[in-house]
Formats: structure tokens, sequence, C-alpha cells
């Protein structure tokens, strides 16, 4: 099989991920490396256990060539700042095998979901292309970045996941927005500074994205590409109507709700924020985030990373 070489190569794997299916997925990837050793100069695979580890065992990856995410978007997020630990001339390149619920990096990557043979065959025929990281505080995010009712729905998939929900992506996300909205929407005023420029508005909507979705294929902020060197953000410039929120939820499932005078959009490479009546819910990839400010920088080509060659930047 000729194609790329991975060369010394680490793969880390979440056995929970996708319901229980990741630690077949991570039998499978290891027979692979087995029968296909001319790809790599040796492979360990080392399962997660809990949170955290992922982190660690990236930071711990110096000397390794292609360190490999095999899980979630969850996954990604740990594997990746633990990765910006190492210091940039022996950081091993970020490659990923997605076993998740929402796959949103794998959208952004061009990359087959939930089937790690042909992912695998993806990223043997694939390339090297670097990717840009977000900055928040003191750790990073590769995919989003959202306060508010955004990050509400996102933390209540993310728990509505770990209960073991039969739904799954962008239907577990809706129906969580759904219900969201539903129970009485809040506002929370916030007081930014983009590049130098003023922001003020009540947070419905308040998301900044390297990649152009989250939530499961949500396009929120459409244009997004993370080898641009900038960031995406998407924010209510007030607080719109139950009825007109959920329709703008409706239409950000097809990227349709650019258009609307209640929504705002701009790239930018600095942002900082405050909500002055206390915090909102806030999440990166995911996680949680408490804080009463937020900064947030652009990392551009924080990482080089292994796609398909299906991807377009």
């Amino acid at each position: 099989m000729a194609g790329v070489e991975f060369g010394r190569s680490l793969i880390i794997a979440n056995p929970a991920s996708r319901s229980g299916r990741g630690a077949g997925a991570a039998v499978l990837v290891g027979r692979f490396f087995d029968c296909y050793g001319s790809l790599t100069d040796g492979h360990e695979l080392v399962l997660t256990e809990g949170p955290g580890d992922a982190h660690q065992l990236a930071a711990g990856s110096a000397g390794f060539d292609t360190v490999f995410s095999l899980g979630g978007d969850g996954l990604a997020h740990e594997v990746a700042c633990g990765l910006m630990e190492v210091p940039a001339g022996r950081r091993p390149r970020f490659a990923l095998i997605p076993m998740g619920s929402g796959n949103d990096l794998a959208r952004t990557f061009h990359a087959t979901r939930n089937d790690p043979d042909h992912a695998i065959a993806e990223l043997v025929s694939g390339k090297e292309r670097s990717m840009d990281l977000g900055r928040v505080n003191d750790t990073y995010f590769v995919q989003t970045l959202s306060f508010g009712m955004d990050a509400a729905i996102a933390l209540d998939t993310t728990r509505r996941r770990a209960e073991d929900a039969t739904q799954r992506g962008a239907a577990l996300f809706a129906t969580s927005g759904v219900r969201l909205f539903s129970s009485g929407m809040r506002g929370w005023a916030f007081e930014a500074t983009c590049d130098g420029e003023a922001l003020e508005g009540t947070d419905i909507v308040f998301a900044v994205q390297n990649g152009p979705t989250y939530g499961g294929g949500f396009r929120v902020c459409p244009d997004a590409d993370p080898a641009d060197g900038r960031l995406d953000l998407c924010y209510s410039r007030r607080r719109p109507h139950s009825a007109t929120a959920l329709g703008l939820f409706g239409l950000a499932r097809l990227g349709l709700h650019t258009h609307s005078s209640v929504l705002a959009f701009r790239d930018l490479s600095r942002l900082d924020v405050r909500f002055p009546e206390g915090p909102p819910p806030c999440q990166a990839d995911g996680e949680r985030l408490d804080a009463d400010e937020y900064h947030v920088t652009v990392e551009p080509a924080a990482l080089r990373v292994l796609v398909p060659a299906a991807c377009p930047w």
C-alpha cells in the first residue's frame, strides 16, 4: 500500500466514543497498523481511561512523528491542546480518525465519519496541511467557542450524550436547542472589542468558529476556514422573538441564517469580551469554561495535520 508514511505513530483512542464503538474501532486500527508496518516506523495504541488522559499523552508525544486521535470532537480537543505543549520544532503531526457523535472537525477535514477503515484509507492517500487554532484564555479550541444560548445547547448535548442518549449528532443538538429555546430564552448582555472595534449586543447567538460547523453539522459560520489565519464570529445584534430565534436555529442547519438582520458576521484575529450582568454558559469544543472575561486570539498554522485529499484547504 503506497501513500503517506506516518513515521513513528501514537494512536490515542477513546474506547467509550460512539457509545462504546470506539473500543472496536481501536482494535481494527491496531490490526491495520500491524498489517501495514511499512507505513510507520513503529506504533503505539493507547486507550484513554478518563478526561485529561488524551491531553497528557499528547503533551508527552515529542518522540513521535504522527499522533492519531480516534474518537470524537472532545478527544480531538484534548489531543490538540496536549500537542500545543510540545515545542514547535518537535511537535508531531495531528491525524483524525473520527468516531464521535458530532464529528464537526471531521466535517472541516472532509473526512469519512464513524468508519475507521475508510478514514485510514483517506489518510494514507491524503496530504499534510497547516491548521490554525483558536486560543481562549489559557486553552485552545480546534473548531468552536461559544457563549450563552449556543453554549447552553452544546453543553446540554454533552450531558445527554454522557447519559447515553439515543440521538446523535445534529438530531441531538436540535432537540436540545428546541427544548431550551422553548423553555424561555435568556439573553446575556455583552461588551466586546473585536480587532479594536467595540461591539455591544445581547447574546443569544455568540459563536467563534475555526471551522464552519458545530452541533453535528449546523453551519453557523459557513465561510470559516481553518487555514486562513483568522477566526469567524457570528453574534446577535439584538434579542430576537422566540419564534424568530427558533427559525434561525433551523436555518443554521444549512447555513441559510446568514442574511438575517438579527445576526452579524465577521472575521477576526483578536476578541476581548466581558458580560457585565454575570458570566453566561461557555464551551470550547464541548468543554465547559468558566471565567468573568474571555480573551480570544488565533494561533496561525499552529498544527501540522494530515487530511484527506478531498479536503479543500
